[in-house]
C-alpha cells in the first residue's frame, strides 16, 4: 500500500482503489471539508501526476472525462484551494509522492486502464441529502426533489412566488459557474416546463452567488443532482419504427434482381395482350410489395 499524510489531507492506494480523506487544517477549503472521504476506483482514472516546487510540490489525480459528476458540473472552475483532487506536498516528502505516483501508474499499465471518456458515473457524488445556503438562497436536494428557498437578500420579483420544488426527472440540465471579478455565479436548474432566459438575480430556478466563502458548496448540490440525471455520455437508444404485421423481409441482393425480370415479363405478357389491364396490374402489385 502507497500512503502519503499532509496537512492538506492523506491519500492512500491499495491497488484497486486510491482514497482521498481531506486534512483537518484550516487552510482545508470548506468545500472538500464538506465533501469528505472519496474512493476512486482505478478504472476511473486518466492519470497522476507530481509537480515539484520551491516552496512545495503538488500532487494531482487525473479523472477520466465524465467519471465524476462533480468535474462534470464545475467544468475546470474549481479553484486549486478546493479541487479534491489536488494535494500540496512538502518538498521533505517529495520522495513519497514520488513512489505514489509510480505505484498507481504501475496499477494502470498492469490494469491496461483506458484513458477516455466513460459512459456512466464510477463515483457517487456527494452524500445525500445536502443542503447549502449561500447567495441569496438555500439548495436542499434529498435524491428526488430540489427544492430553492429565499432569504431576505432575493430580488423581490423572484422570492414572490415563494419557495420552489423541482422533481428531478423534471430538470433538463444543470449549470453552476463561480463568481469572477465583477460578475456574480450562479446554480441553474434548467426546467423542461418552465423555460427561462431571465438572469439568475430573477430566475425562480437559480441561486445566485456572490463570491462570499459557502459558494462553492452549491457546486456540491449540483453534482447531487447530476449524479442522478442521466449520463451526458450515455448512447443513445436507437428508436426503431414499428413494422406492420404483414411486413415482408426486403429481400437480398439475388431475389431483387428476380422480382425486376418478373416486372419485366408482365409487362410483355401484358403488351402482347396475354394478361389483361386488371390482371396486369393485380400481379405487378403483389412483386411490388415483395420488393
Amino acid at each position: 500500500m502507497a500512503e502519503i499524510i499532509q496537512k492538506d489531507g492523506t491519500w492512500t492506494f491499495d491497488g484497486d482503489t486510491v482514497r482521498i480523506v481531506p486534512g483537518s487544517d484550516k487552510s482545508v477549503s470548506l468545500l472538500r471539508k464538506t465533501l469528505g472521504e472519496i474512493a476512486v476506483p482505478l478504472g476511473a482514472l486518466a492519470g497522476i501526476s507530481f509537480e515539484p516546487g520551491k516552496k512545495s510540490g503538488r500532487l494531482r489525480l487525473r479523472l477520466r472525462n465524465g467519471a465524476d459528476p462533480l468535474l462534470q458540473i464545475t467544468g475546470g472552475k474549481l479553484e486549486d484551494g478546493s479541487d479534491p483532487y489536488r494535494l500540496t506536498v512538502d518538498n521533505d516528502r517529495t520522495g513519497v509522492a514520488e513512489y505514489f505516483v509510480d505505484e498507481v501508474r504501475n496499477a494502470l499499465l498492469l490494469e491496461q486502464v483506458e484513458t477516455g471518456p466513460v459512459d456512466s458515473y464510477l463515483l457517487p457524488g456527494p452524500a445525500l441529502p445536502i443542503t447549502v445556503g449561500a447567495g441569496d438562497g438555500t439548495a436542499t436536494f434529498d435524491g428526488e426533489r430540489i427544492r430553492l428557498e429565499w432569504n431576505w437578500k432575493t430580488e423581490e420579483s423572484k422570492s414572490s412566488g415563494g419557495a420552489r420544488t423541482l422533481a428531478v426527472q423534471d430538470v433538463e440540465s444543470v449549470e453552476w459557474l463561480p463568481s469572477a471579478g465583477l460578475e456574480n455565479g450562479y446554480l441553474r436548474f434548467a426546467v423542461s416546463k418552465a423555460p427561462t432566459k431571465a438572469p439568475p438575480k430573477y430566475d425562480p430556478h437559480a441561486v445566485e452567488l456572490w463570491g462570499f466563502r459557502k459558494d462553492p458548496l452549491m457546486a456540491l448540490v449540483g453534482a447531487a443532482v447530476v449524479a442522478r440525471m442521466p449520463h451526458p455520455y450515455a448512447p443513445s437508444p436507437i428508436a426503431r419504427p414499428a413494422e406492420p404485421a404483414d411486413a415482408v423481409p426486403a429481400p437480398g441482393g439475388s431475389d431483387h434482381d428476380a422480382l425486376l425480370r418478373r416486372l419485366r415479363e408482365l409487362g410483355e405478357l401484358h403488351e402482347a395482350g396475354i394478361l389483361t389491364a386488371e390482371e396486369f396490374t393485380t400481379a405487378k402489385q403483389a412483386v411490388l410489395k415483395r420488393m
